[in-house]
């Protein structure tokens, strides 16, 4: 299971980024907690770090059924490619929240592969 867990590390690693992020937008924008609104470029910050979690719950659990049932290998690098297009929903999301639309396509269409592969693949040892 080493490629499901560097893939989890990395998509880990990414989210204590995007944590980071908002506590130092926190400081650059003055937006004080609890608050999450006020200032635009803060909230789009924010919104990458909260949206990140929200597609965690769906991608771990995934990717650990993919990687166990069906192949590491292939889960290790589609958990890659889906931390990769976390970074790209975040970068373009930061510049235009409008415009995230690839970034959040690839996360979820990844997301969605992991988890109809893992279901299969568990199935299939099931029987």
């Amino acid at each position: 299971m080493r490629f499901t867990v560097l893939a989890t590390f990395a998509a880990l690693i990414t989210y204590v980024w995007f944590m980071v992020k908002v506590a130092r937008a926190r400081k650059q924008f003055g937006v004080e907690a609890p608050k999450v609104s006020g200032n635009a470029n803060f909230e789009r910050i924010f919104r990458v770090q909260q949206n990140t979690v929200e597609q965690l719950v769906l991608f771990l659990p995934s990717l650990w059924l993919f990687g166990y049932y069906t192949s590491d290998a292939l889960a290790g690098l589609l958990g890659l490619c889906w931390t990769a297009a976390r970074v790209l929903y975040a970068s373009e999301y930061y510049a235009d929240a409008r415009k995230r639309g690839p970034g959040a396509a690839l996360t979820t269409l990844i997301g969605i592969v992991l988890l109809v592969g893992g279901t299969i693949g568990a199935l299939l040892k099931m029987s």
